[in-house]
Order: structure tokens, then sequence, then C-alpha cells
């Protein structure tokens, strides 16, 4: 069993961690350094092992997990560079952060797998694009994939897409959440209860999912299934086209490439 070790204990390092302890039925595999205590106390009831340092974790792993935020890169890839080698592994989960700018960070030619993971990882139900670069080992490369397969959905995504996939599953847990408060808010604005709307609404994105998996129909042919003549839904649909409602999606999720963008150079 491969040692993974994790820079960053947060929401998604825990995410990833309890997958794999889940997978394996141990953390004794898994090495952690936060520069939180109350974080590493929490890896500790784990049953993963703490280091002081992330040059420790490193040093004592096969495949280390930089969890930091984008803006932390810099300084982390400093602090690991002496401890770095093209026999270890690295996977980057960072929004905008490149294969080539943790190696030029690191200063050599380590394997490097890029991941945009997203936050339903933590109940299983996650959704990852992952790009491992040319010179990983098909065992790393295997090991990289179940560690968040096993979490949910993964797909393989070349590099020169990494940023754009960052709209498609990394951010848009957020505009569902929205999407799903405005219905509810709309309910309750009406006088219906707000959890037993939310929980309504929570029901059809799931059933709407499922029918988009596995009906074999085209997002297209299940609009049309849904919208009678002169009906309803096509009222709804008409009045989200007035206001705009692709080209409100098609802008914000430009806007989150752009920012991944930004935050990668």
């Amino acid at each position: 069993m491969k040692n993974i070790g994790f820079i960053g204990a947060g929401n998604m390092a825990t995410a990833i961690i309890k997958g794999l302890i889940a997978q394996n039925g141990t953390a004794e595999n898994i090495r952690v350094f936060d520069v939180s205590a109350e974080k590493l106390d929490a890896m500790k009831k784990l049953g993963a092992v703490v280091c002081a340092s992330g040059g420790e974790v490193v040093s004592q792993s096969d495949i280390t997990v930089l969890a930091v935020k984008p803006q932390n890169y810099a300084e982390a890839l400093e602090d690991l560079k002496p401890f770095a080698n093209e026999g270890k592994t690295f996977v980057s989960i960072a929004a905008g952060i490149s294969i080539g700018y943790v190696q030029r960070a690191l200063g050599c030619e380590c394997p490097v797998v890029r991941v945009m993971p997203n936050t339903p990882l933590l109940l299983k139900k996650g959704a990852s694009a992952l790009c491992p670069s040319d010179n990983i080992s098909e065992d790393d490369r295997q090991t990289v994939y179940e560690m968040f397969a096993g979490s949910g959905v993964c797909e393989y995504i070349t590099e020169d897409h990494m940023n754009e996939i960052i709209a498609v599953n990394g951010s848009s847990p957020a505009y569902i959440y929205l999407f799903a408060k405005a219905m509810a808010d709309y309910a309750q604005s009406k006088g219906i209860d707000y959890d037993k709307a939310m929980n309504l609404v929570c029901a059809t994105l799931e059933g709407s999912a499922a029918m988009l998996r596995e009906s074999g129909d085209s997002a297209d042919v299940l609009i049309q299934k849904v919208s009678s003549k002169g009906g309803t839904t096509i009222a709804a649909l008409d009045k989200l086209r007035e206001h705009g409602f692709t080209d409100a999606i098609f802008d914000a999720m430009e806007a989150c490439t752009k920012r991944a963008e930004e935050l990668g150079r």
C-alpha cells in the first residue's frame, strides 16, 4: 500500500482522506501536515499519521496531495522543494495551478496529477476531473484515480481544458445551490414551508440528474417532454429566456475560467 501525504487538512483533504480510509479500512498509510493544530487533532482522531512539517510528509509519502489554497501555493511549494524528486508524485487540487507551475516551483520534473474535485466528495457524491503528467507511472496514475473515484465520478481531461472544467464541476455546486435557494425562497414567499419546499427541490434535482444520465434522452428532448404547448412549463421557460438565463450561465462560467487563469499566473 502506497503512503499518501496531504499538505493541508481542510474540507477537501478531509473528504479525500475519509474516502481513502473507507476504501482501505485503515489510515496508517496517510501522512498529514497543516498549520492548524485543531485540524491535525482531527486527523489524529481519524488515525492518520500527523507530521511536524510539509517536508516530513513528502519524505514519508509516495504521493503527496497539495491541498492548500492557490494563493498559498508558491510559499508551500518553496518549503517542499528540498524534499521533491522525480520519484515523488504530487497531486494539485487548486484552481488554476498547472502541472508546469508545480514542477517549476519544486525544481524537478516530478510526476504531477492536476485534479479538480468538488465538495460533494464529502458525501461520496463527488465529480472530479483529472489530468496526469506524461511521466507518471501507471501504478501512481491508477492510485490517484481510485483516490477520487472512491468518492464519486472521475473523468480524464486534457490540461488545456482544466481551467474551463472548473466552471463545469468545481464551482458549479454553488450555482446549483443558488438555483435551489431561489426556488425554495419563491415557495416560502407564497406561504409554503421552506423546508418542505427545499425537500421537494432537492428530490427534483436528484431525479432530473438521474433522467439526464439514465433516460437515454438528450437535455433538449427532456425539456420538450416536460413542456406541453401553452402549458405552465413553457410559461416558465419563456420567462427564463426573456431574462437571458442561458447567457447568464455562460457569462458566469466564463468569469470562473478567467479567474482560474489569473490564479495560475
